[in-house]
This record gives structure tokens, sequence and C-alpha cells, in this order.
């Protein structure tokens, strides 16, 4: 059984510790960090055989380098994709992933709650080079099946979608997008590899902010992008190449230790949230429920989607959303009063995070757009990380006695 077959055969915990592994000949036990920015060739021959892809081994760390290939190797594996290159954000992810396989005259269709800049992406700039764009309702089935047709490339969608945790069906939009030849994109960064596989749910490619949930620790950038072979080598790495959205060695290291305890941190994650989400329904310091719930957590049998989030993923993840009372005033007193949770726009950190999307990652849309995504003034977004849930628990208890 050759190296990569036996990868393929281990579990998830033990993937995350060992997948994608090369050794120097130190023998090393931790990953070799390669800061370099190129190699050396035994002879000019040798040059252009590697230039010409004739033989195998590095070049450009733009276009390549060992520990960002480890990182890669370790992420195709995790997701159970052909192959997978990484990126210097998650955006750029987004971006590449995109960019790399469109053209004047083509057409996107993408699910109208995405985070700030994927809207930015797709509402701004891919129409400046001749690329109509479709925003619709990515709940609603029918809306897809009216806005994909012939001339469809790509769909684009997160689930559960940033910051109101909204669910896609992604069999049936992926259904629909094939039917009429169109690749579907998704963004996985809340539910992670842990919880969701969308490959196995009829994605054609899959992209992570590993800035997130991947590093989880607050210290890096970094992005990935998967999907099949044919896509990776002949389409997305020769954009790569030639725009030079790398991601570095050291980021790649980080990411490596990172996924090293990914299951561990994100199923104390999830039960955490879970235990917070029962705490805070029907708590009297939320706001009287609108055409928006008070609460929102996917994994609760009061959120809209549930029966959706039972059939493709395995947990409810680690993001909550919800309203205190008192409009954008309480929202802000009760935010101000925080004293264990920070105030941020980041998530899938080991600190617990909490983010006004109004007024932050979502403050570019209009206030006619943001009502109708449901972010409305007093919408917060709760990324819960590794403390002691009793302790998230009061203080946030404590700050909404402060809001209303």
């Amino acid at each position: 059984m050759s190296k990569n077959e036996s990868e393929k055969s281990w579990r998830l915990a033990t993937q995350m510790v060992r997948g994608g592994t090369m050794r120097s000949e130190f023998g090393e036990t931790s990953e070799a960090i390669f800061m370099t920015s190129g190699f050396r060739y035994d002879s000019a021959e040798a040059a252009e055989r590697r230039f010409k892809n004739e033989e195998p081994g590095f070049v450009y760390s733009r276009f390549g380098n060992p520990t960002v290939e480890m990182f890669e190797q370790r992420m195709v594996l995790l997701e159970g994709a052909q192959a997978a290159r990484a990126t210097a954000t998650g955006m750029a992810a987004v971006n590449a992933a995109l960019m790399c396989q469109l053209k004047a005259g083509d057409e996107v269709v993408s699910a109208r709650a995405v985070f700030g800049s994927c809207r930015y992406i797709v509402e701004d700039l891919l129409p400046r080079f001749g690329i109509k764009t479709h925003l619709i309702d990515g709940t609603d089935l029918t809306a897809w099946e009216r806005a994909v047709n012939a001339r469809t490339k790509v769909v684009f969608l997160e689930t559960p979608a940033n910051p109101t945790l909204e669910v896609i069906d992604l069999p049936a939009v992926a259904a629909i997008a094939h039917k009429h030849g169109a690749r579907v994109i998704v963004d996985n960064v809340f539910a992670t590899p842990v919880l969701q596989k969308p490959l196995q749910l009829g994605a054609d490619i899959v992209v992570y902010s590993a800035t997130k949930h991947i590093d989880g620790q607050g210290r890096c950038l970094g992005g990935v992008v998967l999907g099949s072979e044919d896509f990776i080598v002949n389409e997305l790495t020769p954009y790569l190449r030639h725009t030079g959205p790398a991601l570095s060695p050291f980021n790649a290291w980080v990411m490596l230790k990172g996924l090293e305890t990914l299951e561990l941190r994100v199923s104390r994650m999830v039960e955490s949230a879970a235990s917070l989400a029962d705490q805070l329904a029907g708590h009297p310091g939320l706001a009287a429920p609108t055409n928006v719930p008070a609460l929102l957590y996917p994994g609760r049998r009061d959120h809209p989607q549930y029966a959706l989030v039972e059939r493709q993923m395995s947990a409810g993840g680690n993001m909550l959303a919800f309203r205190p009372k008192g409009g954008k005033a309480g929202t802000f007193r009760f935010l101000n009063a925080l004293k264990l949770v920070d105030i941020s726009n980041n998530l899938g950190d080991s600190k617990s995070l909490i983010t006004h999307p109004a007024t932050t990652t979502h403050q570019r849309l209009s206030l006619e757009e943001r009502a109708r995504l449901g972010i409305g003034e007093d919408l917060v977004r709760l990324s819960v990380g590794l403390e002691d849930a009793r302790d998230l628990a009061e203080d946030i208890a404590h700050a909404l006695e402060k809001a209303g």
C-alpha cells in the first residue's frame, strides 16, 4: 500500500495529525518550515525539466512550497477532495475560485446571504469584467430554478450563512446547477470540514478561510480551495501561479498545527454553543420575536431549517445569532457590558468573539438590503470559543441585563 493510499484509510483524527507529512533528511517529528522564496537545481537541464513539469520538484514559493504542500495534502484528506491549493487569505481563496474559471459573458448565481466581502466580489467586482450576477434567496429552491440557466457558469453559496445562520439545501441546489452544467462553490467556513462535507453533498469546489477554525487561535491569515484534480491543476493553479496570492510557509505551518486539534476544538465549541443556545432561548433580555427570531442556532429544533441541518450537518456548529432588547442602543449597551467575550469581527477562535454585523462585516450593505437579510441593528453574531460554558453564560446574562 502506498503512503497516499495508507493515509486515505486512516480515520479523521489520525489524518489531521499525520496526513501529508513529509520529512527532511534530518527526521524531524514536527513538520519543517521551509522559509525559502526559491529553490536550487543540480543542473541547467534539471531547471529546464522542472519548468516544463517533466520532473517533480519545487521551483518558487509563489508556485509551491514543501510546508504549504503538506497543509494542502492534509486538507485534501480531511475534506475528501482530489486536490487543493492554499492561498494567503480566505478572501483570496474565494476570489481565485471564482475568477480562475470565469470570463465575460458568463453568469454567476449567488445566495444573497453571504459574507460582506463575498458580496462585494459577486455584486461589484465580477460585473466589471462583463460577468452577469444574480443574487437570490438561497433557501428558496424555486429561486434557484428560475435563476440558473445555460449561461450560468458558477453557483456560489455559504451554508450556514454569515451572519444569520440560514441553511441551504446543498444536494438540491447542486442538482439544479449540474442540470445546466454549472459548478457549485461552497464557502464551508461556519460548518468546518468536521461538521459538513460539501463535496459529498454535491458541491464541486469548497473554499475556507483557514484564518478561522483551522488556525483557531487568532494567529495568522490563510485560505484554501479544494476540488477535482482537473479543476485545481488546470484552472486554479495557473491563476494562482501568475497572480500570486501565495500562503506563507510559516502560516502554512501554523495551519498544520491547528489541524492537529481541529476536531477536539470544534467538538468542545459545539458542546458549549448548544448549551448557551438552550440557556438563551426565551431569555427575558432578548428582543421580542418578529420576522427575525430572537435566537438562531442551527442545532436547535426551533431553527427554521432544523430538518435540513440534521440531514447535511453532523452538529449545529459554534456560531449563534441573537437580538438583545433595546434596538441598536440596547445592543451596544449589551456589547459594552461584556467582560469575558471580546468584541471582534473574527470567528472560529479559541476565545469567544462577538460581532455587530450591521456596523462591521455587513455595514456596506444598504439598510433595505440588511433588513431583507434579517441583519437588523439589534443582531449580534457570537463565535463560541473554548472557555468554560458556565463563565460564558454568566457573562452574557449579566450583559443582557444592561441591554433593555
